[in-house]
């Protein structure tokens, strides 16, 4: 099985624009692909981590990735599934995020020897004089077929700023000065950037004729993972000084049953044969798939030794008990829920860890409560019905009193 034969049976494809010859160049290692990640943190998440998993791929395979830091984009804001602006941020902010990306982002590839390269695209943005950008550019984008793309549809009624209006044209202008630069031949992206993706295709085949080689491919759930670095208490972050190892493990030791094998195909390292292998697995066996899934991924991101101490710690904390029936468990009702959340005090309190929301208070504020083995220290930390559905979560008060909260 080629490399591109894996990348489908992983379920990471959606859709190419010439299939026959992006599956040649990228199992004969001859694609120079980009992926782009806009500095809107001092940390990559996990909704970052498809991305990573798949250059490393590609790498491993003889392929050359292009990290595209977006120290220019980032000063526009992607609308792309967003209900509003971004915040605007300043020049030194995302110079110090653009930092905090490059020593994550090698832990999962090699930039030794020109074996990948990290290039920031306020290099040629910055610079750039505007109306010469806009008839050099300009020209090649219809106004009409740009409306009709998704990433602007949904903003529509909500309202699109010029300033936003803006980022097709120059996510395209990247692949542009990529492929003229570094001979960067394909890029990759979420199934939410798949107009901007065409409209560098585009560009590339306008500009420099029909025979330049542009190729365009996306990845099967990326804006799904975008969500996936999303959980109660705010994102899942890389960087251990934000999600520490242990929660990080727990994280994803708590994925759904129904998300688990995809995961593991998606996200491990694991050989497929492997990973079929648990397609017939249920009940605790499906545990054990959330263990190593849990395991490989920590591992990846924080290294064996700290994958280890999470794994250790996270069946300490519940004696064993984790995987077992008689872990006492308290159910919430639908009507408990407001909105689509419960916060952690109800959950306290109806769960018969605290007698009344003021002791619930006491102990969070006290920091003698944790759920999934990370402390909680905001009384206002709220949970949704995704994250208590399936096995729930585990509350703990004080040492010895805990509880597995489902709906």
């Amino acid at each position: 099985m080629g490399v591109y034969e894996e990348l489908e049976a992983r379920g990471l494809i959606a859709q190419v624009t010439n299939k026959e010859e992006i599956r040649k160049m990228v199992n004969e290692g001859k694609a120079v692909f980009y992926i782009g990640f806009d500095p809107t943190a001092d940390s990559l998440h996990v909704g970052h981590f498809m991305a990573l998993c798949l250059m490393k791929r590609l790498q491993m395979a003889g392929n050359k990735p292009i990290a595209l830091l977006g120290g220019g984009t980032g000063m526009v804001g992607d609308p792309s599934g967003r209900s509003d602006m971004r915040q605007m941020m300043t020049v030194e902010t995302i110079q110090h995020n653009c930092e905090c990306f490059k020593k994550q982002m090698s832990r999962f590839i090699d930039f030794s020897e020109g074996k990948a390269l990290m290039v920031n695209n306020a290099e040629w943005l910055l610079d750039l004089n505007y109306v010469d950008f806009l008839r050099e550019i300009g020209p090649h984008f219809s106004v009409n077929n740009m409306l009709r793309a998704e990433c602007y549809k949904q903003r529509m009624e909500k309202g699109l700023s010029f300033l936003e209006f803006n980022y097709m044209l120059m996510q395209s202008y990247d692949f542009y000065e990529l492929f003229l630069r570094y001979g960067c031949n394909m890029q990759f992206g979420g199934d939410d950037q798949w107009s901007n993706m065409l409209g560098g295709t585009e560009l590339i085949r306008r500009k420099l004729g029909k025979d330049a080689h542009a190729m365009t491919i996306t990845l099967l759930l990326n804006s799904e993972g975008k969500k996936m670095g999303k959980t109660q208490s705010g994102a899942v972050w890389l960087d251990p000084e934000k999600t520490s190892p242990h929660a990080f493990y727990q994280y994803w030791r708590n994925v759904g049953d129904a998300d688990v094998l995809k995961c593991l195909r998606m996200l491990t390292f694991l050989p497929l044969e492997q990973i079929d292998e648990m397609d017939t697995w249920e009940g605790s066996q499906l545990n054990k798939a959330k263990e190593i899934l849990a395991y490989e991924l920590t591992a990846l991101v924080h290294g064996e030794e700290e994958a280890k101490k999470a794994q250790e710690s996270a069946r300490a904390l519940f004696g064993g008990q984790s995987q077992s029936a008689d872990m006492p468990k308290a159910e919430l009702a639908e009507s408990d829920f407001i909105e689509g959340t419960i916060d952690i005090l109800s959950i306290l309190q109806k769960s018969g860890l605290c007698a009344s929301r003021s002791e619930a208070r006491r102990n969070v504020e006290q920091g003698g409560v944790s759920v999934d083995g990370e402390t909680v220290k905001d009384i206002k930390t709220a949970y949704t019905r995704e994250q208590l559905s399936g096995e729930g979560i585990v509350v703990k008060r004080g040492k010895k009193n805990f509880r597995r909260v489902v709906i």
